[in-house]
């Protein structure tokens, strides 16, 4: 999937403040649900915790794809976000998360939320990218460095 199709320059945001892994994903939601009309902040919040619950979403290497599913929805969106600092966020390899490719996919997408999950983790798994995000001083740059390798 070219995941620039999910992404818009609005929802990427580069070099955010976020002191906590609640804080994070709420800064997510917020922008998810200006775009996602049939469900607010706090039922996407909802989404992300509810799957974080199961098992953390940070892939390691300071990388975290936080995903939930949406009702009423016909299309997969992503936010991408990268903070100052890297946060806590009980990652596979222990260490904290300043990269956050989150994804909102529709309730009955099962294959394509599988697929997007795969692609996002593929991109970012390339430590030329991960350094080049990291790198990214606008949310303008990040989002042309995703356009550009997707």
């Amino acid at each position: 999937m070219n995941l620039s199709s999910i992404l818009t320059p609005e929802r990427t945001l580069c070099g955010v403040r976020g002191n906590s892994k609640k804080n994070v994903l709420e800064q997510i939601s917020r922008v998810a649900s200006t775009k996602i009309k049939s469900c607010d902040e706090k039922a996407l919040l909802n989404s992300l915790m509810t799957r974080e619950k199961l098992s953390s979403t940070g892939i390691g290497n300071g990388i975290a794809i936080p995903h939930g599913r949406i009702d009423n929805s016909e299309q997969p969106i992503a936010v991408l976000v990268t903070t100052e600092s890297a946060i806590a966020f009980n990652a596979i390899d222990d260490k904290k998360v300043d990269i956050f490719f989150a994804l909102f996919v529709p309730e009955d997408h099962c294959q394509q939320h599988l697929e997007t999950l795969a692609s996002i983790a593929r991109l970012l798994s390339n430590k030329d990218i991960s350094k080049q995000v990291r790198r990214c001083e606008t949310s303008t740059q990040l989002y042309s460095l995703i356009e550009r390798n997707t």
